[in-house]
């Protein structure tokens, strides 16, 4: 059995329970726009948000999932899948893991059409359902990424980002959806504050080692739909770059940060730059970070009792750090 369906098998008919209600909640009057929300149903990834809700959801409560639960999930992919069509709008990017982007299939405009139709139906079902302690979860998770997409950019121009600034940012951009994820799936179940906090920071915590891990395949030679180096050529400032400079002299330093900054279309210079990156040790620095994040997730859950849901839990954390797409 495939780690990600080990993971899945508690939880198996909630999950093909949601994509038939997922499916049905992306569905509109508008042709075009079905056309575009059927082939990003179609191309569903490993589903890591929704399984978060139900296996945090199910860990907590012995009660069958009510339809708050599911809401919760619909409501967080729709608003993941939004930030993703306009990520790759803004990053010009013409794929996402192998299959075209909507802006490459549908332009622009279209797209940012899309982007904003899936993000306003997340917060709507949430307002039509009067669910708004999740509306308050997931209004504050779009503001997050907004943040954290801006600060990125910002330290991208000046190029003097630190590590307690990068461990802001992907916390903004990457991490508080995951903590938003396991939030609701303890607020579905009306689980007391208390819980709803921790599984939140339990989200939070799997969130910066999944970030890192994502930054880490920048510097790997395996093709997973993200090309390598193309943090480097754009300009995105990453933990085992962060760490070089704090070991490299001044002028390998001097030399990488003048690769990013005016070279990083060059592309042996951009494999000369990974290369003195990983001669420093960034990436070692970089794996054991992200370790010691997700065993700091692993712990949160010592408090509850063992159940197939909190196995896969941990299974998901150990999952997170050793894939390798």
């Amino acid at each position: 059995m495939k780690i990600v369906e080990k993971i899945k098998d508690p939880i198996y008919e909630e999950m093909e329970l949601f994509e038939k209600k997922f499916a049905q909640m992306m569905s509109s009057e508008v042709p075009l726009l079905n056309r575009i929300t059927y082939f990003i149903v179609k191309r569903k990834g490993k589903q890591i948000r929704p399984m978060l809700v139900f296996l945090i959801a199910k860990m907590i409560s012995t009660n069958e999932l009510g339809e708050k639960s599911y809401r919760g999930a619909s409501i967080l992919e729709l608003i993941h899948t939004a930030t993703l069509v306009h990520d790759d709008i803004v990053d010009d990017s013409n794929q996402r893991r192998g299959f075209f982007s909507i802006n490459a299939l549908w332009k622009n405009k279209i797209a940012v059409l899309v982007g904003d139709y899936l993000l306003s139906k997340g917060l709507l079902i949430s307002v039509d359902n009067r669910d708004y302690d999740l509306l308050k979860i997931v209004s504050d998770v779009v503001r997050e990424i907004s943040e954290g997409e801006l600060l990125q950019i910002e330290k991208s121009r000046t190029m003097d980002l630190s590590e307690e600034m990068y461990y802001k940012i992907i916390e903004k951009k990457t991490a508080v959806l995951l903590a938003a994820c396991c939030a609701i799936g303890a607020s579905s179940v009306s689980a007391n504050q208390e819980v709803i906090s921790k599984m939140y920071e339990f989200g939070k915590l799997l969130g910066i080692a999944f970030q890192i891990k994502d930054d880490l395949f920048d510097y790997g030679e395996k093709k997973i739909g993200k090309p390598l180096g193309i943090d480097i050529r754009e300009r995105k400032v990453t933990l085992p770059f962060i760490y070089s400079l704090s070991v490299l002299n001044l002028e390998d330093k001097k030399w990488i940060i003048n690769t990013i900054k005016s070279h990083n279309k060059d592309k042996n210079r951009v494999l000369k730059a990974i290369s003195k990156i990983k001669e420093s040790g960034g990436l070692d620095y970089a794996s054991k970070k992200m370790e010691m994040y997700k065993d700091n997730a692993v712990k949160i859950l010592d408090g509850f009792p063992n159940s197939p849901y909190k196995e896969s839990l941990i299974l998901l954390a150990n999952f997170v750090t050793t894939r390798d797409v």
